[in-house]
């Protein structure tokens, strides 16, 4: 799936995704950032996995020392160095996010958020291992998910970006909680809590989980 952002759903498309959204999403997403802005002091370096054309970079560029944001879409990548041209201390850069392009213990803070575990489409294991390796010791990875309690938002979210014909039309045979599934092959599953307990168990990480808003389930982990 992370194809079919990178083809089909990147740059402008994407931004009008946010655009469409009602009015108890773009709270979830306000609830989501203003979670992060709470753990984000001045002096950390941050990284964003997954960074659109700059949505959230722009909204932390005042709270970090330095800024990092990844994404494998190159228009993405265009559209947020025009939106984040004003912050000298932010930087986009084309890469993937299952072969982090850093050095160790780079990061104080790593951002995973808005279902990226279920998103980005690499081996969960796989991408936490990499997470928990450009951040510095005692450093904070977060990963969100969407709560339960937010699926028929998300659904309906999800709706109008069909409608505007940013997806393809919904198939509600194939969708069911937790899982959006469009007739032109976007799916759009979910990562639950057990999912990250079952993940801190396997590579040991010392974590917690925190659910926001009731839209959003935080996986914090601290290396």
């Amino acid at each position: 799936m992370g194809q079919y952002y990178r083809k089909s759903l990147s740059a402008e498309r994407l931004k009008r995704c946010y655009d469409v959204a009602p009015k108890r999403t773009i709270q979830y997403l306000e609830a989501e950032i203003a979670h992060v802005k709470n753990h984000i002091h001045k002096g950390k370096k941050v990284l964003e996995l997954g960074c659109g054309y700059g949505r959230v970079l722009k909204e932390l560029a005042n709270k970090c020392q330095t800024l990092v944001g990844i994404d494998l879409a190159p228009d993405n990548i265009l559209m947020a160095q025009n939106h984040l041209s004003e912050y000298k201390n932010v930087e986009v850069i084309l890469m993937d996010a299952e072969f982090l392009g850093f050095r160790d213990n780079q990061f104080d803070v790593v951002l995973c958020i808005q279902n990226g575990l279920s998103a980005f489409k690499i081996k969960p294991v796989k991408l936490v291992k990499e997470v928990i390796r450009v951040t510095r010791t005692r450093g904070l990875c977060f990963f969100s998910t969407y709560s339960q309690k937010f699926w028929e938002d998300r659904l309906e979210w999800f709706r109008r970006q069909s409608e505007e014909g940013l997806l393809g039309e919904i198939d509600y045979d194939a969708t069911r909680p937790g899982l959006i599934v469009c007739k032109d092959g976007f799916r759009s599953s979910t990562f639950y809590e057990d999912d990250f307990w079952r993940l801190a168990e396997t590579l040991k990480l010392e974590s917690e989980i925190v659910e926001v808003d009731n839209s959003s389930l935080f996986w914090e982990v601290r290396k």
